[in-house]
């Protein structure tokens, strides 16, 4: 499931692109059909062997062009080992809500990318993860568990700060907002919970046009993810 809108962030061959905070891969894995060189960067070593696995299969089965290249790394978002300008895209999603200095992630964020390359920045909305947090204490008191909850406004400012122009924003994934707020108030182990994961897979595998539609003109509203775009000048 892909939260940035690739239409909207073009990556092509021999983009250098970093996925901060990176989780499962599925940025990094997109980034690397496209042809870029990517580095896949996360602090937990239990994603990265899976992510590292996956792109070797990738390249096994000759998905990605063959100039692309690809890493896992491991390493802290707030003081990352790469030099200046070393990217052309940057992406985070979904992590900078984890980081209690975010701030600082946001400066090293700004400082890898080259002058004219891409952000792409995501984060939850506020409207569904004040729910969230309403709803269930260990949404958001559990160990590496999200520590703010950011208003758009609030995000843009600290983007400005760091050095990076917003250039973009739109809202995504409004059928996953109830499927947290339900998973908050009746838990994992819950029959109606894990009905609703499935649909989710299903819509996911499949993007039916039924769904799809409903979708778009609910993210403006429901959208799970809020999602920024800005520019290093």
């Amino acid at each position: 499931m892909l939260t940035v809108d690739f239409s909207r962030f073009p990556i092509g061959t021999g983009d250098r692109v970093l996925d901060v905070g990176c989780g499962g891969g599925r940025h990094s894995f997109e980034a690397y059909r496209r042809g870029a060189h990517v580095v896949a960067f996360d602090h937990d070593l239990s994603e990265l062997g899976p992510v590292s696995g996956m792109l070797g299969a990738m390249r096994a089965e000759g998905e990605p062009p063959p100039a692309a290249a690809a890493q896992a790394m491991a390493g802290d978002a707030t003081s990352m080992p790469f030099p200046d300008g070393s990217f052309d895209r940057v992406i985070a999603a979904e992590v900078l809500e984890h980081v209690p200095r975010d701030a600082d992630a946001m400066a090293e964020i700004a400082r890898v990318l080259r002058p004219g390359g891409l952000a792409a920045i995501t984060v939850p909305a506020w409207f569904p993860e004040r729910v969230c947090w309403a709803l269930s204490e260990d949404y958001h008191t559990n160990p590496g568990g999200h520590v703010r909850i950011y208003t758009r406004g609030e995000l843009e400012t600290k983007l400005t700060r760091a050095g990076l122009t917003v250039t973009g924003k739109h809202h995504a994934h409004a059928l996953h907002s109830s499927f947290w707020w339900l998973k908050c108030v009746a838990g994992d182990d819950n029959a109606l919970v894990g009905a609703y994961h499935k649909l989710l897979v299903w819509d996911i595998m499949r993007a039916p046009v039924w769904t799809r539609a409903p979708e778009r003109a609910l993210n403006p509203v429901l959208g799970k993810s809020l999602v920024l775009y800005a520019r290093k000048s």
